[in-house]
């Protein structure tokens, strides 16, 4: 009996200084690591969520850079730190591409960290050269099949986002196109602006403008729904490849074993930063849409999206990297 009332002591004593420590978060600076340069749009909303945070919180919210190894130098500082709240990873979708096109990672994406709330989702956008004679996506497939391996299409990097997204709109079309590597966005865009490569697929920030400027086609973009800022474009799954759905998202992720409470107020304060009108205005720059879905909804998400990518990656025949 007394075994028993001690157990049951132990468990009210943890529930009881879990509480207390989330009743007292935070009493110190948070910290949110990025993995990509500032300037950059994940910096940009970082700065943007992280600036009301600190409102909210009453404790400065400072952004740390750390770019390098595909986003997993900033995710590996996250996994090691204390399980406490005052470290946080904002990264992207490629989060959970890493596990399958890195070899070896210093970190286990599905044990190492808990997905505290996705911030924003972004629509990607596949458009063409002036100079090819398509002009929906229909058109792509159709001359892609009567020419195959003859098409190319821009990559700015090996297993990102935008480039598995081509190669998952390739499986599903059985189209046979090749891809040309490109150093990022700007150059990419100057090169289907001059015809130099015939398709990519481009996040709509970068890309809207071309296409309503009239030096590049926009075929679709890759989302479920239409994108808000271009309305008027449909989706790939509208013409024809059901169940098509990417995009590029940013998200929050805290350390293993950060208290439940803890990461239900960051992620509250999170969603609050997110319905702020302001916010919200400052976010269509980037044609980005507020998500601040909770932890247990972001969770099945990633987890998912692992399961996607992989599939994605070995169906490519995509080599891992080191």
């Amino acid at each position: 009996m007394m075994r028993a009332y001690f157990a049951l002591a132990c468990i009210l004593g943890a529930f009881a200084f879990e509480s207390a420590g989330a009743q007292t978060y935070p009493s110190q600076p948070v910290r949110i690591v990025v993995p990509f340069a500032a300037g950059g749009a994940v910096d940009s909303v970082a700065r943007i969520v992280g600036q009301k945070m600190s409102e909210s919180f009453g404790q400065p919210v400072v952004i740390e850079n750390k770019p390098g190894a595909g986003g997993n130098l900033a995710a590996e500082t996250v996994a090691r730190a204390a399980p406490d709240g005052y470290t946080i990873l904002l990264t992207t979708n490629g989060h959970a591409i890493s596990p399958s096109l890195y070899r070896m990672l210093p970190f286990d994406v599905m044990k190492d960290f808990i997905p505290v709330t996705q911030l924003i989702e972004s629509p990607l956008l596949l458009i063409a050269s002036n100079k090819l004679s398509v002009d929906s996506l229909k058109d792509l497939v159709a001359l892609a099949k009567q020419k195959p391996g003859s098409l190319n299409y821009g990559s700015t990097g090996v297993g990102n986002p935008l480039h598995l997204s081509m190669e998952m709109l390739k499986n599903a079309t059985n189209m046979n196109i090749a891809a040309v590597p490109y150093r990022g966005d700007a150059p990419l865009n100057t090169a289907l602006i001059a015809g130099e490569v015939d398709i990519a697929i481009v996040p709509v920030a970068t890309g809207r403008a071309n296409v309503e400027n009239k030096l590049v086609k926009g075929l679709a973009v890759t989302t479920a729904q239409r994108s808000k800022a271009m309305p008027d474009l449909p989706t790939i799954a509208e013409q024809g490849v059901s169940g098509f759905d990417t995009g590029s998202w940013q998200g929050f992720f805290v350390p293993a074993n950060t208290p439940r409470d803890i990461v239900q107020r960051i992620y509250q304060e999170t969603k609050k930063a997110l319905s702020a009108p302001d916010v919200r205005e400052r976010l269509k720059a980037f044609v980005a849409e507020p998500v601040a879905n909770e932890p247990e909804v972001f969770a099945q998400k990633f987890k998912d999206d692992v399961a996607k990518y992989a599939k994605i990656v070995k169906d490519s025949n995509i080599p891992m990297q080191n």
